[in-house]
């Protein structure tokens, strides 16, 4: 299938494109409903709030500069790269005593916690230096790849249990000194669903918010029907729409290992570090993306399902209700792996249609 950029626009998630089906806009009849677009940049990439018939009384202006202050808000609590952030500071302390922060800054990382517990350890906040070690972070690829002992010795930092959280008051607290927190598989979810609940408060009822891939739909689009996103088919070589998915309300992330790679003696590594083993993961999953009710549920799940892999992965979505379409690359193809619950999800879009 031939994508036209007219229709279609792509944003990158931690190697993983995502193209969002803009299908009104590749037919000449113009929407039913008036649709307000702002766009912006937050947490490394770019974010797009479509709104659908915006009340005369709410001015565009007042919505992105309450937007952008959102984003600047989770920005200045979880990002990793702005050093006076709330994180950055946590990163930075070695003291092993409980340090106080937000109850936002809790609120992710207890999610991100729970997920590490139901993913015995797939999905890891801590992860960054083995992510380092390997040339996924912001040095280049390594010359030769990191050997036993190197792993070993980095994988000592590594571990979810090393970080204690306690709820009232909020506080974190770190079994080692130089135990390292990076939320980038998270915070743009917890991102997505604020701006989401923001406007929801202004009372709109219509739209659609995506940071870097990631998104949260309510209502209808500008058509009068459900948001349909496009996943992108997980390629490494080309472009193209793998499955339409009607969106009608809630969380939708996708995690792959076709964009973030490199090759080495005949080998693929991707940047999907298993944090049990301290190297790439191996299995054949290229993608998989998770419908949730939230966006934050939805981004951390779609990471530890994709380490998992199409097995346990898929195991564990189905037993837990989990609407998650894992994309298995095979010698003959793709093979599409849906759980119950993804497969009760199209059966509701086909018989609502």
């Amino acid at each position: 299938m031939k994508l036209d950029r007219g229709c279609f626009s792509h944003y990158r998630q931690a190697g993983v494109y995502l193209w969002l089906a803009l299908l009104a806009a590749c037919t000449p009849a113009p929407p039913e409903h008036p649709v307000t677009e702002l766009q912006g940049s937050t947490m490394g990439t770019f974010y797009s709030v479509k709104v659908v018939d915006l009340a005369a009384s709410i001015a565009p202006a007042d919505l992105q500069r309450d937007i952008d202050g959102i984003l600047e808000r989770v920005n200045d609590s979880m990002s990793t790269y702005r050093a006076g952030s709330e994180l950055s500071r946590f990163n930075s302390n070695p003291s092993l005593d409980w340090i106080p922060v937000s109850a936002e800054l809790v609120k992710v990382l207890a999610e991100a916690q729970a997920t590490s517990e139901l993913s015995g350890g797939a999905f890891d906040v801590t992860v960054g230096p083995l992510v380092n070690l390997w040339g996924f972070g912001p040095a280049a690829q390594p010359e030769q790849l990191p050997a036993e002992a190197e792993i070993a010795e980095v994988r000592k930092r590594v571990g979810f249990a090393k970080l204690a959280i306690r709820s009232e008051p909020p506080a974190l607290k770190k079994s080692i000194p130089d135990l390292y927190v990076d939320l980038s598989a998270i915070a743009k979810g917890y991102g997505v669903d604020q701006v989401a609940d923001y406007l929801h408060a202004k009372g709109i009822s219509n739209y659609l918010v995506e940071i870097g891939g990631e998104l949260h739909a309510a209502g209808h689009s500008g058509r009068g029907t459900p948001w349909r996103i496009a996943v992108e088919r997980p390629d490494p070589r080309s472009r193209s729409v793998h499955m339409i998915v009607a969106l009608r309300g809630g969380g939708m992330a996708t995690s792959g290992d076709y964009r973030n790679f490199y090759e080495k003696a005949g080998s693929w590594y991707s940047h999907s570090i298993d944090p049990t083993t301290g190297r790439p993961v191996t299995h054949g999953l290229a993608s998989v993306t998770v419908l949730m009710p939230n966006t934050l549920k939805a981004d951390a799940l779609a990471t530890a399902l994709m380490v998992l892999g199409p097995q346990a992965g898929f195991e564990l979505a189905n037993s837990q209700g989990i609407a998650a379409l894992f994309v298995v690359r095979t010698e003959s193809g793709y093979l599409d792996l849906a759980t119950e619950a993804f497969n009760a999800y199209l059966k509701q879009e086909r018989d609502d249609s």
